[in-house]
């Protein structure tokens, strides 16, 4: 099952990712920002293609993006050789964060919202 409204919207959240990667410096859009619209991004990227209980869906969104958030504190990128990645270091980071968390929660929330709203 495609989802073309949720690829739309993986898409636009997509592009703005890559426009804050690479262009944005001002610290509160680059991290807080960032973190909080990859969780969104995420979740609509599943959602183009699996239909799911939207709660089920946003809890196991926030799970996988807390495990890797909490898998930089042990230096995986390191361990896996791959530190000098720059593709490896956007998209898995190289630095544990609490308030990577936070924004991670705050997404999911926002997700949350969303859902109920739409219903």
């Amino acid at each position: 099952m495609f989802n073309g409204k949720s690829f739309l919207v993986f898409l636009g959240l997509f592009t703005v990712e890559i426009v804050i990667a690479r262009y944005i410096t001002q610290p509160f859009i680059r991290f807080w920002l960032g973190d909080f619209l990859v969780v969104i991004m995420i979740y609509y990227f599943i959602k183009t293609f699996i239909r799911a209980n939207p709660l089920v869906l946003a809890l196991s969104v926030w799970v996988f993006a807390c495990t890797i958030e909490c898998l930089q504190a042990t230096g995986l990128i390191r361990f896996l050789g791959w530190e000098y990645s720059k593709a490896a270091n956007l998209i898995l980071g190289n630095t544990f964060s609490f308030s990577d968390l936070l924004g991670y929660t705050l997404g999911i929330i926002t997700i949350l919202v969303i859902e109920n709203y739409k219903k």
